[in-house]
């Protein structure tokens, strides 16, 4: 064989072991094989962001692999609530965790979803620099402070912690920033403080330089931020597949509080398998104190969403005013109440 011919036939080789490599490694074969199952076959897609209040679809996912029933949904990690937003309405995803003022924004334009159960209570907090001239609320005049979203529950706890301070809204500049970027940011001194879910408050107080200036709790009872949301054509088409997820979301829910030991493994698998990142962070974030983040009660009530329906448009970002049943659907959540802990233990095979 010729030179030539040999110096061809690797090159063709070498494209080829590449180009498998990777579809291996880069291709999410479920999911494209998942688009060509019959409609009512098909798993759900459900998007998500690393952070605590959105722990319950990981763990679900997790947990629910070892089940008789298996894997009851396919999770789909996102950086971002824009790019879920465009996801949710594209289709290319059909439930979602998003943050609740997000969800009333997109029923407000005619985006076809339903706020079906929550994510979490607590689990977002103010940090500032630990040896930084903030000591209390009030020091936030004239500083700069990073929010996730101007549609975010974080906004609105500001704006209800600036009420008790008498501070004005001009006297606090708000910034949006992406959740893994504001502990450097912090630590940078390019922002005076930051209002986010866990576990980036974590994240700055492991690090030595952020100090917890006051948690979501101090300021609102019962405080709430992540939601559960599902297209209204899944509802309509397939709402026995809605209330598999939302039950396996509520036994994921309970699951978590029931023990410390549960909270550690789930620290572990979920840091290593889904979020990429260190279950020390995780582990610090679900149990100091194990209340910092709860997840159960999570069915969505009335006065908890008018509340957040009043605050967006009194802060400019909602202008009508929605009725709780035109963006909510609680009978999934109804029976989901009479849903038990996963039956789980760490190094098990099976669950139930």
């Amino acid at each position: 064989m010729r030179l030539k011919t040999k110096l061809l036939l690797f090159g063709i080789g070498w494209v080829v072991l590449i180009s498998g490599l990777h579809a291996y490694l880069n291709v999410n074969w479920a999911a494209l094989l998942n688009d060509y199952r019959p409609l009512e076959q098909r798993k759900i897609t459900v998007a998500y962001i690393p952070v605590t209040c959105q722990l319950t679809c990981p763990v679900t996912d997790y947990i629910s692999k070892y089940s008789l029933s298996g894997e009851e949904f396919m999770p789909r990690l996102f950086h971002g609530l824009p790019e879920i937003k465009e996801a949710l309405i594209s289709n290319r995803v059909q439930a979602a965790f998003i943050v609740a003022p997000l969800a009333l924004a997109l029923k407000a334009q005619g985006v076809p979803i339903k706020i079906v159960y929550l994510g979490h209570r607590y689990g977002s907090a103010v940090v500032v620099r630990k040896d930084g001239p903030i000591k209390t609320f009030a020091d936030m005049r004239g500083r700069t402070i990073a929010i996730p979203s101007r549609f975010s529950d974080e906004r609105l706890l500001l704006f209800r912690a600036m009420k008790v301070y008498g501070i004005k809204p001009g006297e606090i500049k708000m910034v949006e920033m992406a959740p893994p970027d504001v502990s450097s940011a912090l630590a940078a001194h390019a922002i005076d403080a930051f209002v986010m879910g866990e576990p980036f408050p974590s994240q700055a107080e492991m690090a030595g330089f952020g100090r917890v200036l006051f948690q979501a709790r101090d300021y609102w009872p019962d405080y709430m931020s992540c939601i559960l949301v599902v297209r209204q054509d899944l509802i309509d088409r397939r709402p026995d597949v809605v209330q598999v997820l939302v039950d396996g979301i509520a036994r994921s829910g309970l699951w978590l509080d029931t023990s410390k030991p549960h909270r550690e493994d789930a620290a572990d698998f979920v840091g290593r398998f889904y979020y990429n990142q260190k279950p020390a962070l995780l582990r610090w974030a679900l149990t100091k104190p194990m209340d910092r983040v709860t997840y159960s009660p999570l069915a969505p009530r009335r006065a908890d969403f008018d509340m957040v329906r009043d605050l967006m448009i009194e802060t400019g970002v909602l202008n009508k005013k929605l009725d709780f049943s035109e963006y909510t659907d609680t009978r999934f959540s109804d029976q989901a109440s009479t849903q038990t802990p996963w039956k789980y233990e760490p190094g098990t095979a099976t669950a139930r």
